[in-house]
């Protein structure tokens, strides 16, 4: 069987803003038909994330850092990474992947309320990240403004 192409799956998803019932329904064949396809997984969670479902973002979001942290062979807990456990710093796509995944769980979690997963994944980001070319200790800093208010 030739591999499935995440494009053909796709097909109808990208008229999110216009047609966004149908486009749902193209995200959620691509996923069933695709689940382990990190193409399939990265359109779901902008597709959600736009869509300001920020609850089924995150789901994605969770699924593309596990498969970028087996792709970079690093600990399934983001919790026990450390910085020199990858080239977090390399313009390649699996460290820019795991960095952007933790950045998008901390936005999302932070956008349902829960401030303490979201600070803790932020603060990750950012000791990955030292230039912060994620955001994610912009992000960080912007939280913890709101929290001292």
């Amino acid at each position: 069987m030739p591999p499935i192409d995440p494009a053909t799956l796709l097909a109808g998803a990208e008229a999110a803003r216009s047609r966004p019932s149908e486009s749902a329904e193209a995200i959620a064949r691509a996923l069933r038909a695709a689940p382990a396809d990190p193409e399939v997984r990265l359109a779901a969670y902008r597709f959600y994330f736009y869509s300001h479902d920020h609850a089924a973002a995150l789901d994605q979001a969770r699924v593309l850092l596990g498969f970028a942290a087996r792709r970079l062979n690093l600990a399934a807990d983001w919790r026990d990474v450390r910085a020199w456990d990858a080239a977090f710093s390399a313009h390649a796509f699996a460290p820019g992947l795991y960095l952007q995944a933790l950045v998008a769980i901390g936005y999302c979690a932070a956008r349902l309320g829960q401030m303490q997963e979201a600070g803790a994944v932020l603060a990750k980001a950012a000791e990955l990240d030292p230039t912060d070319r994620f955001g994610g200790a912009w992000l960080l800093a912007r939280l913890e403004a709101v929290e001292e208010d």
